[in-house]
């Protein structure tokens, strides 16, 4: 796989991710969204006929499957949501195809650091959420914390809390609540020897991951805590953004 170092420009970070996530998924199960600690605010947030779009699940989707539209680049993916009663399109974040002001809730869970240009993604989401729509998002933070593991996921960059929240603004968004997020493990040995195995041992690394590691960090995850505004974000590895799509100006 092409390792993507933090702002460095890469003529194929779009086959990156696909090569990646398409071995992940391709053996994976399906996880139902009502598992993951963000389950009790999307349900808050779920009202009778909404337009619903969640940009790049893989097999881990958040919002109901059914009657939800999913876009991602893996076909293995969208071919299990859609067996699921799900609705899909392959494609990207940063050329969405939906006509303007279409959806009323959108979730894109650690999907805007892997491309390139993240304002068109931004842009994009702008531009299909109708006005007063819920944005769910999460990016990882800090440049400084940038690891080998960034690297090997397809990570562009990471953000600095602030800037992000101007640029999300800067895109008619406004954020309401966040809370710390991600279940990446703390220790960088245990990060490098899960990408030596990812490397190495490809098949059995995935086996393991879907089947053992991946029901565990289900099973011990935290609730999610929300808090007005924007958290203290000076330890937060990864954050989420509860967003709401301002009307026009």
């Amino acid at each position: 796989m092409t390792s993507l170092a933090p702002g460095r420009a890469d003529s194929q970070p779009l086959d990156a991710n696909r090569h990646f996530y398409e071995a992940l998924w391709a053996d994976a199960r399906l996880i139902e969204p009502e598992r993951f600690n963000t389950w009790p605010l999307v349900r808050s947030l779920l009202a009778p006929g909404q337009r619903r779009l969640e940009v790049a699940p893989g097999l881990r989707p958040r919002l109901p499957i059914e009657g939800t539209q999913f876009i991602d680049i893996s076909r293995s993916a969208l071919a299990k949501l859609r067996a699921r009663g799900g609705t899909g399109a392959l494609g990207s974040i940063t050329a969405l195809p939906y006509g303007d002001g279409m959806f009323d809730l959108i979730s894109a869970f650690d999907v805007i650091e892997h491309v390139d240009d993240d304002e068109r993604a931004l842009s994009e989401l702008s531009r299909v959420a109708s006005r007063g729509a819920a944005l769910i998002t999460s990016v990882p933070l800090h440049p400084a914390q940038w690891t080998s593991f960034d690297d090997f996921v397809g990570h562009r960059r990471r953000y600095e809390p602030e800037k992000f929240m101007d640029q999300l603004a800067r895109h008619g968004f406004a954020a309401e609540r966040s809370a710390v997020f991600g279940m990446q493990p703390k220790s960088s040995r245990l990060v490098d020897f899960g990408m030596w195995l990812l490397i190495h041992r490809r098949e059995r690394s995935m086996w393991w991951y879907n089947r053992v590691i991946m029901p565990l960090g289900m099973r011990f995850q935290k609730p999610l805590a929300l808090a007005e505004g924007l958290i203290d974000t000076v330890e937060v590895g990864e954050i989420l953004l509860l967003c709401r799509r301002r009307g026009a100006e």
